[in-house]
């Protein structure tokens, strides 16, 4: 029998930095940093920087 692993996946909300609102919402470790990433926000029209914060 395999071992479990302590990391479990948990949702995380990545909030524009744009401050249209607009939110990704993906699966990710718990034990990783917080996620900050470059994606499409289609109401500026261009990529800007999503983080992810407190729901």
């Amino acid at each position: 029998m395999a071992a479990k692993s302590k990391a479990r996946v948990v949702i995380a909300r990545l909030f524009s930095t744009a401050g249209t609102g607009y939110i990704y919402t993906m699966r990710r470790l718990r034990l990783a940093d917080k996620l900050s990433m470059m994606k499409y926000d289609p109401r500026v029209r261009r990529h800007v920087l999503f983080e992810e914060k407190k729901k």
